[in-house]
């Protein structure tokens, strides 16, 4: 049976079950799994189970939970690879950020709402829809696809993940030819796009002292320094004037050949009418190669506790996004000496290193990047392009390191111009949902061909 009339049929099986698999997605959502301390684990763990369960009933076969030490359980399952096929492994995320409706939620965020074509709640695109991309794909083809599928869906992504350790100590589980990740997507509804590039983090925090102790602003005040003035100056050396991260040495990668609408950016990083954008060059290398810099958090008085004293402490939690292929330790102690040699009137001052966290770029030209331009073409009906991500997956070097020859695949049913992830109002396209489901199925119909053929 050729690959047309195969194609036909999977977007004829795919939209007959698009009923269940919004109304899966809806389930999943009701589930709070905010996996960040001081959560409570009971709706955690519930998801955990709940996604063990979706998976189980679409056909993923000796599914369970693995567990994490530290952590919370990976939900882990597997469909051995027909004879001479290769093997996908396909990953999403069940945790999610945290969400309240006095955040700004139109409506309740752990309560699903479809309007005008979307789903609306807290994990409908990150990384939910990852999950029922990964079950509705298996379903497709009834619980035998034709060629070996493994399932991961951590339970930490959002926060302190411990299932890189679990990986480095268990590669052999892992293994397989092509890697999917479902925790990407497009840049609008309909217009299909790879990730092929995602930048690194790094972070610290710099502490600046000038006093013993608090002392009165009108009698030491012109000549004493403030800690937070002194602060203040630090950080704002970290960008030139016109908004370009001004800290010499970092390094820059080449932009993705997709380039990112400035509209679309605006409206959906709510930008407030008037305010300009800052940095120069594509906007596309600005948020997908190039670094910038974020001061995150401020330690000093609130002005409901303020006094008319001159500060004698003052802090700042400092993160950076690196470029993809950037060392983050170079990187990072790179912005640390930065913030020493430009600290004023010889203030004391404390660096102190947080985290350091790669980027990634995918391995190019293999054959499950081909197939994944071909299923994602056909069922998008559009050219392909290439983008990047501003965000971070550091799981994805644990996984390169315990299968170095597999292909790396990185999309998703988002859509950046309205899926609004980690913000309020977070919502999933049904439609994309779809394309992406029968994309994903095709892969592996493509995959197990071509590799049959060759």
């Amino acid at each position: 049976m050729g690959n047309k009339v195969m194609f036909e049929e999977i977007v004829s099986k795919t939209r007959a079950m698009m009923p269940d698999v919004v109304k899966q997605l809806k389930n999943l959502i009701r589930y709070p799994s905010v996996a960040f301390p001081g959560y409570p684990s009971g709706p955690v763990t519930a998801m955990a189970d709940a996604t063990a369960a979706l998976l189980k009933e679409y056909g993923l076969q000796a599914v369970r939970l693995i567990d994490i030490p530290g952590g919370y359980p990976a939900v882990y399952g597997e469909i051995p690879a027909p004879p001479g096929a290769p093997t996908v492994l396909m990953y999403a995320h069940y945790d999610v950020q945290p969400a309240r409706k006095e955040d700004g939620w139109e409506t309740d965020p752990w309560t699903p709402v479809e309007k005008g074509g979307r789903i609306y709640g807290r994990g409908a695109t990150d990384d939910k829809s990852g999950i029922v991309i990964a079950a509705a794909s298996i379903r497709v083809y009834k619980g035998k696809p034709p060629v070996g599928v493994k399932v991961l869906i951590e339970g930490e992504e959002e926060t302190t993940s411990h299932l890189d350790a679990f990986v480095a100590a268990h590669p052999d589980l892992f293994r397989c030819d092509v890697f999917i990740v479902a925790d990407n997507g497009n840049l609008t509804v309909g217009d299909p796009a790879l990730t092929t590039s995602l930048r690194g983090e790094v972070s610290c925090i710099v502490e600046v002292q000038t006093l013993e102790s608090p002392v009165h602003s009108g009698a030491f005040g012109g000549a004493a320094p403030d800690a937070l003035i002194a602060l203040i100056r630090i950080l704002a050396t970290l960008h030139d004037a016109q908004g370009d991260v001004a800290v010499q040495g970092l390094r820059s990668d080449p932009p993705a050949t997709m380039e990112y609408p400035e509209k679309i950016y605006r409206e959906s990083a709510g930008l407030l009418e008037g305010v300009d954008l800052i940095g120069t060059g594509p906007l596309g290398a600005r948020i997908w190669s190039k670094p910038s810099v974020t001061v995150i958090g401020i330690d000093a008085p609130s002005i409901s506790a303020s006094a008319n004293i001159l500060i004698p402490r003052a802090a700042a939690k400092i993160s950076m996004r690196i470029a993809p292929d950037a060392d983050p330790d170079r990187e990072l102690h790179i912005l640390m000496d930065h913030l020493r040699a430009v600290a004023p009137w010889n203030v004391h001052v404390e660096v102190q290193e947080v985290s350091a966290s790669s980027g990634f770029v995918c391995p190019a030209g293999g054959p499950g990047l081909v197939a994944a331009r071909r299923a994602l073409e056909t069922a998008f009906g559009k050219t392909v392009r290439d983008k990047g991500t501003g965000g971070s997956i550091p799981l994805l070097h644990e996984l390169h390191a315990a299968v170095p020859h597999a292909d790396f695949i990185l999309w998703g049913a988002e859509d950046a111009a309205c899926s609004r992830i980690h913000g309020t109002n977070e919502s999933v396209d049904t439609g994309e949902l779809e394309r992406t489901i029968v994309a994903q199925s095709l892969f592996l119909l493509l995959l197990g061909t071509e590799r049959k053929n060759v």
